[in-house]
């Protein structure tokens, strides 16, 4: 398992606290989200995600693996556990980074 980027782990840490303006801060302003089926563009779509996925349900994250698969793509698995829908599930994220550093794509799926 490789390091996370420093973005990609300030923002779990900012999501796993529900602080959706640091969490939004790792995120380029023209970035993109998909997760659930549903995609979200710029800032302002995401700040609006962030919102929602943080007080929705209450779950413990536990990183699982991480990889580099390009210089500025990573696939990062995640254990979660919670009062969610099933309750256990393992999900992958799928991260484009910018030049910048900052989270360009994300994508989340089991």
């Amino acid at each position: 398992m490789t390091d996370l980027p420093e973005v990609v782990a300030r923002y779990f840490a900012a999501h796993d606290q529900r602080d959706t303006e640091a969490a939004l801060r790792s995120f380029a302003s023209d970035a993109a989200v998909k997760d659930d089926g549903h995609e979200y563009h710029g800032s302002d779509e995401i700040r609006d995600w962030l919102s929602r996925t943080s007080v929705e349900f209450t779950y413990t994250r536990t990183l699982k693996d991480a990889q580099q698969i390009a210089r500025d793509r990573w696939l990062i698995t995640n254990h979660l556990e919670g009062n969610f829908p099933g309750g256990v599930v393992d999900l992958r994220y799928r991260v484009a980074l910018t030049d910048d550093d900052l989270i360009s794509e994300l994508e989340i799926a089991p």
